[in-house]
């Protein structure tokens, strides 16, 4: 200690100093005496300090009782530490360490007021709760281990007769958890009063004195014996059942194995024939295909040569339009070069006449100045702005003058040249799209004479049509001849009837070459000379009539004699459309 040391010193001095009240009270020694004073203070502090600093172990509680705060009893701390003050305070410790209290309980009466004896084993411990601590620093702080377990133990004893009590044996034996969570239930709350908690409860045994127990055990072994043999007997029945189930199935899958190999073995050889046989089909079609295909590529090629003679035909059109537009517009470009230099040539006249008129002006000025400077300031000023607004005018005239004739030629020749532009581009796409168009049905009919003939037919109606609009007027209801006679001894009816029957071969003939349409059979048939196979005429000449129909002759065809009765026929049908273009000048349409 430091004090010690300091104490020494001053020892030393006084018995070295002859006179010692001098020394004592010498002025150098307060400050030393001083500082051995709080030495001391502070020692004796650090030493109260020390003692009453108190640890508390893990396995015990420590308990502060006197002046606590909080308006509690005690004070219980659990691991860790406090200081206690001295004369306020005092502390003490309790233990955590389990507590095993024997119940040897016997006689207790159950539910069916039979006597049970049910000896066990409780395992109890200080709480570490804070309300449980605060009861046990009441309750237990001062008692030693066999007063805290006596106490226990007659709580144990009073809560466990009680549970007992209220449950059947048969429950109790049967169904120990719910035994041992009502006696939780019932004696955690009554020890918590004392500062304690239950920890575990070992029930040892369960006996009766009238040996219900027992006999309930003989029973339930009994009961086990007969379930075990019925086990038995129903697991042997079972075994055997099971033992047939896998012989049956042993049976079926073999039976079933057999049909699916019998069953492959026909669907592999007809796969096989039906693999054959498209192999053989492949190898047809491939020979056909190839065949077809050379007939195509063929064709393909003649349609090619014949579409690209269309289109170099349609792109000669094409530049034909262009160089006719690029006329247009160099006609055009020159037009409104004309108009340009006319402008500036009008702009020119007007400006020299109205320099020319200027100069006049400015001459009759000066000689007005010449008279007067006063006439001359006036006469300026009402002769100067005259003649500059006329100048003005006149400027102004000519260019517009000049404008309206050149926006006139640029609009005439930008509209001749997109009207021109439009009509080429037209007619090139009318050309590609017609050529286009006879591309397709030239391929769809299968040659050139075949779409020939197909679009000949599809003209056919309205030829007719426009045959029959021409002629819609002209009514032949009837026909009148007047027949004189002939010097041939043949009346005028029979001729026309000849003349008419004549007209069919030629007509045939240009129906057939030209449109490709053959007339029914029933109105005769054209041999490879040209001539109608129905009927010939005489005079090496051919006549049509209609096929089984009566031949003209002179007995059978109606005449009158010169100066005898008018004689009048009725006309059997209408004039075919074909006749009538023929007649009329009218050209097929293609």
């Amino acid at each position: 200690m430091v004090v010690v040391p300091v104490l020494a010193v001053l020892a030393a001095q006084l018995d070295t100093s002859a006179d010692p009240l001098a020394t004592i009270l010498d002025a150098a020694t307060w400050p030393l005496i001083g500082a051995a004073a709080v030495l001391v203070l502070l020692a004796s502090l650090f030493l109260l300090f020390v003692k009453r600093y108190k640890r508390c172990p893990s396995n015990k509680l420590l308990v502060i009782s006197g002046r606590v705060s909080g308006g509690n009893t005690a004070r219980c701390i659990s691991g860790g530490g406090a200081f206690v003050w001295p004369v306020i305070q005092e502390w003490d410790y309790l233990t955590l360490e389990p507590i095993q209290i024997d119940i040897p309980l016997k006689d207790a009466l159950s539910f069916e007021n039979i006597r049970v004896s049910v000896p066990s084993v409780f395992t109890v411990a200080v709480g570490t709760d804070s309300m449980v601590r605060q009861n046990a620093a009441v309750r237990l702080l001062t008692l030693d281990q066999n007063q805290i377990k006596r106490q226990a133990q007659d709580i144990i004893f009073g809560q466990l007769r009680q549970v007992i009590a209220s449950m059947r044996i048969e429950d109790i034996n049967r169904d120990r958890d719910a035994f041992l969570q009502n006696i939780q239930k019932s004696l955690e709350p009554e020890l918590e009063k004392i500062g304690l908690v239950l920890i575990n409860v070992n029930i040892t045994d369960i006996t009766d004195e009238s040996g219900y127990i027992e006999a309930i055990g003989r029973k339930a072994a009994s009961t086990a014996v007969q379930q075990a043999r019925g086990d038995v007997a129903e697991q042997e029945k079972l075994g055997e059942i099971r033992v047939a189930e896998a012989e049956r199935e042993r049976y079926v899958k073999v039976a079933d194995n057999t049909k699916q190999r019998d069953i492959g073995i026909q669907e592999a050889l007809r796969e096989k024939a039906v693999r054959l046989a498209e192999l053989d089909k492949e190898q047809q079609v491939g020979e056909q295909t190839a065949i077809f295909e050379r007939e195509t590529q063929v064709k393909d090629a003649e349609q090619r040569k014949r579409v690209s003679m269309a289109e170099a035909e349609a792109k000669a059109i094409a530049g034909e339009a262009s160089s006719q537009a690029h006329i247009v517009a160099t006609r055009a470009q020159l037009q409104l070069r004309e108009a340009e230099a006319f402008q500036l040539a009008e702009t020119k006249k007007r400006e020299a006449q109205a320099a020319v008129k200027e100069a006049e002006n400015r001459a009759l000025t000066r000689a007005a100045l010449a008279d007067a400077e006063r006439v001359e300031a006036e006469r300026r000023a009402s002769l100067e702005a005259p003649a500059k607004a006329e100048k003005a005018k006149m400027i102004v005239d000519a260019q517009a003058d000049a404008e309206r004739r050149t926006l006139a030629a640029q609009a005439e020749a930008t509209t001749i040249y997109l009207k021109l532009e439009a009509e080429a581009r037209g007619q090139y796409e009318i050309l590609a799209k017609k050529g286009e168009g006879l591309k397709l049905v030239v391929e769809a009919c299968g040659g050139a004479e075949q779409a020939y003939q197909m679009l000949m037919l599809e003209h056919l109606d309205k030829l007719a049509e426009t045959a029959a609009t021409a002629i819609s007027n002209i009514k032949f209801d009837k026909v009148v001849v007047w027949d004189g006679g002939s010097g041939a001894g043949t009346g005028a009816a029979a001729g026309f009837l000849q003349n008419l029957g004549k007209t069919l071969p030629p007509m045939m003939h240009v129906l057939k070459d030209i449109a490709g349409v053959e007339l029914p059979g029933f109105m005769g048939s054209l041999t490879d000379d040209g001539v109608d196979a129905a009927s010939t005429g005489g005079n090496g000449g051919s006549r049509a009539v209609a096929a089984g129909g009566p031949k003209a002759t002179p007995e059978t065809q109606p005449a009158v004699v010169a100066g005898g009765p008018r004689m009048s026929a009725e006309t059997p049908r209408a004039v075919p459309p074909t006749e009538v273009r023929r007649t009329t000048g009218i050209p097929p349409e293609g």
